[in-house]
């Protein structure tokens, strides 16, 4: 049945606000806590810092240390009641992360209930259960905290968007925002940008942790492989962006005329450089994605199936065998051991394998190895960096006499008039001159040789800056040797 658009969006609202319930649900307890006065505390905003910490300690492969996330939530804490002690601030940082694992369910998970009305006009309710954050066992055994999909969306405001498109937009937004110098705005826009990466990795962390339990759970035949290609891309996509919003950054920074700017900056470059560190954790787990499903797949594949027992050990057997005395007891165990191990079947090698593998002949090989096909290779035309009607302008324009040079600024205005490129090329003919050796053209026997010259005078020019160079063709007097 097809849900009107509204009613679909209706839910989503719902579920958005779902999410952010326990955390407002902390203000309403907090006053309940007999042992303390936690009133003076602003819990929602304390718990919105616990689920960043948690998100940006956490990488693809491990999560984030308790303690750690206690020790980082106090400083939060403190900040709100300077006046009160070290070991309350502990406390309440402790209690604002066991109420986000809601320590003492069944499920640690929270359920909101909602509901949705069908095309017929019926409304029904439906169950959403999710997490913010749960407790997750590494591979020495350690417990660390991960922050859920829900998690992730509360930090940014948003539920059930496509990742994809969500990062393109914060992208964009980023990049605007620092052209336009809004960098305090900019450096909320990169941290929401910082989640979505984040929150990428933890759609195939969670899809590579079902195929460990059970390979069949997971669509290897089409969705993956669909989902492995579009986070390739979204990669690839994603580099080109930040390395260019990486350069507009640094180039803020290092020409940020007030301290304030330039730390903003700062902290923009550091949280730009840290996505992409993470797309480089991304990027090494989906190269290993298809290696780890065929391990997997292989390793399911020969584990022996679960039996269920046709006999109940405890009451058929063991109760009544501890009423009787110790000689019909041993008779009876002895007899069902005998039966319940089998007979013991020793591995041999069988006649019928080892004449095959003697009378099979070995298979020829090439001495050379298989034959290698040439590949067809394209040929690359590489197109001229300006026109080609713009080196002969060039020519023209500094066919100059012995005794007239020219100003590099009036050279621009005429290349300007004649071509649109032309001044370019200009700029980069005449810096070439600044380094010209003379001593080839003296060799050669040459008259004259093009020279560029720096006497001080700035360049006065709408499109470039520097020196006002000099550009001159000297004359080559021989000099007679004593």
């Amino acid at each position: 049945m097809v849900q009107p658009a509204g009613d679909i969006g209706f839910a989503q609202r719902v579920k958005a606000l779902a999410c952010t319930a326990p955390l407002h649900d902390l203000d309403n307890r907090k006053g309940q806590v007999q042992s303390a006065d936690f009133s003076v505390y602003q819990m929602s905003e304390l718990a919105l810092n616990a689920i960043d910490l948690v998100t940006l300690a956490m990488d693809f492969d491990a999560g984030a240390a308790p303690e750690q996330i206690v020790v980082g939530l106090t400083t939060f804490v403190a900040r709100q009641a300077p006046d009160r002690d070290a070991a309350e601030h502990a406390r309440v940082a402790r209690w604002i992360l066991e109420n986000l694992l809601n320590v003492g369910s069944t499920d640690r998970g929270f359920r909101a209930v909602y509901g949705m009305t069908a095309g017929d006009g019926t409304y029904s309710r439906f169950a959403f259960d999710f997490k913010l954050l749960e407790e997750v066992v590494g591979a020495d055994g350690e417990i660390f905290l991960r922050a859920t999909n829900e998690a992730v969306n509360v930090l940014v405001g948003a539920l059930e968007i496509d990742i994809e498109s969500a990062q393109i937009a914060a992208d964009l937004r980023l990049d605007t925002l620092i052209r336009r110098g809004r960098l305090s705005d900019a450096q909320a826009a990169a941290q929401a940008a910082r989640y979505r990466t984040i929150q990428y990795g933890e759609k195939l962390r969670q899809h590579l942790e079902a195929t460990e339990r059970d390979v069949r759970t997971v669509d290897w035949l089409n969705e993956m492989p669909q989902f492995i290609a579009e986070a390739i891309e979204h990669i690839e996509a994603r580099y080109k962006a930040e390395n260019a919003i990486l350069v507009n950054i640094t180039e803020v920074r290092d020409t940020a005329d007030t301290e304030v700017r330039k730390s903003q900056a700062a902290r923009l470059v550091f949280v730009v450089r840290d996505c992409l560190r993470r797309h480089e954790q991304l990027q090494a787990a989906l190269q290993g994605a298809g290696r780890r499903f065929r391990a997997q797949q292989d390793r399911q594949t020969f584990v022996p199936g679960s039996t269920n027992a046709s006999l109940d050990l405890h009451a058929q057997l063991l109760v009544p065998a501890l009423t009787l005395p110790i000689e019909p007891a041993d008779r009876v165990l002895a007899a069902f051991f005998a039966r319940s191990t089998g007979p013991f079947v020793p591995r041999a090698l069988r006649l019928i394998d080892l004449f095959t593998a003697l009378v099979t002949p070995p298979a020829e090989r090439e001495t050379l190895g298989g034959e290698i096909e040439e590949p067809e290779l394209d040929d690359i035309i590489e197109e001229p960096a300006f026109p080609v009607e713009c080196y002969e302008l060039l020519e023209e324009l500094l066919d100059l006499d012995v005794e007239a040079p020219r100003r590099l600024s009036g050279l621009l205005q005429e290349a300007r008039t004649l071509h649109p490129q032309l001044a370019g090329l200009v700029i980069v003919r005449v810096v070439a001159l600044v380094a010209q050796e003379i001593n080839s053209a003296v060799r050669h026997g040459l008259p004259s040789v093009f020279i560029a010259v720096d006497d001080g005078t700035p360049l006065d020019d709408p499109e470039y800056g520097g020196a006002d160079l000099i550009v001159a063709c000297a004359a080559i007097e021989p000099v007679a040797v004593a």
